[in-house]
């Protein structure tokens, strides 16, 4: 069972990230649900989009605009200056897929370091690997065993622009190895190598007053994973990096010396080519995704398909450009159905212990992955711990559940920070366990 599980996770791996023609030779992409279509967008290395850190798990994958921590690289580069201390480092392991199989995970180890009031630095390391793979040919013969991995490796520097600004960036290097140079159908395979870059600001006022009671208001911006197309074959066939855009929110209510609540809300769009209807081959709903990383990230926000009408046969109806005929509105529609939101509320008593609940979701016709996150949190000195945990949430009547990589796993983050002088203490607004 566990090597059926194996192979069919490589196999979704493998088509996700190399079959990004979207089906030329099929009348459609997704299938068909009522009136509209389930027609989720797929990336090369997904692996990049997976929250690294126990933190923010619980906060409803929310970190644009959470308060600085170490690992703010992640999440939002230009955070990294604020951090409170000068130097820290942290470590994680999340298992995926654990109700399945025992060998998938990701591995994630970063670091900054502060130079001064208005420069930080920041470097990072994430391998993820599926286990091992036994790979056969068409007749189920063997052919080799191999462990397919994928890691990248970045640096980052954040800087001061105004007394409440802040800008990041980083660079990044992807390796992906899918299939060992296995031939599949007589395509000679490789592995994915690309570059990218995440650009990023970070807005903070810490002088605002609320009927009384001080408060932090706080507003980020991230666009993620701006890189070359990646290809796995000596093929033409390239895949998009998942170049995200999360733009984020926070709220802080310092209630009195021992007491904060923050409220953290996330909105995302990934800026890759929506899938396109196919007829015969050809576009007849969206656009083609044969086209630039630039010309994609700006043509996302209106290139769906939306909702083509068809005849009493089930076969598309079409104009005299061989083009669909498609509902009003349903482009734009389905443009906003690709929007998913993440929420999350933390809690600090005296800068030692936190509780923390999220709520993140997506649309059913998107990927439909909805779930509630919970966490909680110690630090001592300059060590800190996070735990979280996942559970798939879903309200009123669904046409389909999405069970997480996640449900049913308890998941740790180690962190540690230091002053110039060797200790862990700070002072200000309490600070976040991964700090």
């Amino acid at each position: 069972m566990k090597l059926i599980a194996r192979g069919t996770v490589a196999l979704i791996g493998a088509l996700a990230v190399s079959q990004m023609n979207y089906g030329q030779n099929q009348q459609s992409v997704g299938t068909v649900t009522g009136a509209e279509q389930v027609n989720s967008i797929t990336t090369a290395v997904p692996f990049m989009t997976i929250a690294p850190d126990s933190r923010h798990g619980a906060l409803g994958d929310a970190g644009a605009a959470t308060s600085a921590d170490v690992y703010s690289m992640y999440w939002n580069p230009a955070k990294m200056v604020k951090n409170e201390e000068n130097f820290g480092m942290a470590v994680s392991y999340t298992p995926w897929l654990r109700n399945l199989v025992s060998d998938i995970s990701l591995s994630h180890l970063t670091g900054f370091y502060k130079i001064d009031d208005m420069n930080a630095i920041g470097v990072s390391f994430r391998y993820f690997t599926l286990g091992d793979i036994q790979f056969t040919d068409e007749f189920g013969n063997d052919i080799q065993q191999f462990r397919p991995n994928e890691w990248s490796i970045g640096a980052g520097y954040s800087r001061v622009l105004s007394d409440r600004l802040t800008g990041g960036i980083n660079l990044k290097f992807i390796y992906s190895n899918l299939t060992g140079g296995t031939d599949v159908q007589s395509a000679q395979t490789k592995a994915g190598l690309a570059a990218a870059t995440d650009i990023s600001a970070y807005y903070e006022n810490d002088d605002l007053n609320l009927n009384g009671t001080d408060a932090t208001l706080a507003f980020g911006a991230v666009i993620s994973n701006i890189g070359n197309k990646i290809s796995y074959s000596n093929l033409d066939e390239q895949d998009f990096l998942p170049t995200n855009l999360r733009l984020g929110s926070r709220i802080t209510l310092h209630l009195d010396d021992y007491n904060d609540v923050s409220l953290n809300f996330d909105v995302n769009k990934l800026l890759v080519p929506s899938p396109p209807i196919y007829d015969n081959g050809e576009v007849i709903a969206g656009m083609s995704p044969d086209r630039s990383v630039a010309n994609a990230m700006f043509t996302s926000f209106y290139d769906a398909p939306g909702n083509p009408f068809t005849d009493s046969n089930g076969e598309y109806v079409t104009g005299p450009d061989g083009k669909a005929e498609v509902e009003d509105g349903s482009v734009l529609r389905e443009e906003l159905r690709e929007i998913y939101l993440g929420v999350g509320a933390e809690y600090w008593y005296n800068k030692l212990f936190a509780a923390r609940l999220g709520y993140f979701t997506e649309h059913e016709l998107k990927g439909n992955r909805k779930f509630l996150t919970f966490g909680l949190g110690l630090k001592y000195n300059a060590i800190g711990i996070d735990m979280s945990y996942l559970v798939p949430f879903y309200v009123g009547e669904q046409r389909t559940i999405t069970n997480s990589p996640l449900q049913n796993t308890l998941r740790f983050s180690l962190t540690f920070n230091f002053n110039n002088n060797g200790g862990g203490e700070s002072s200000g607004e309490p600070a976040p366990i991964n700090q």
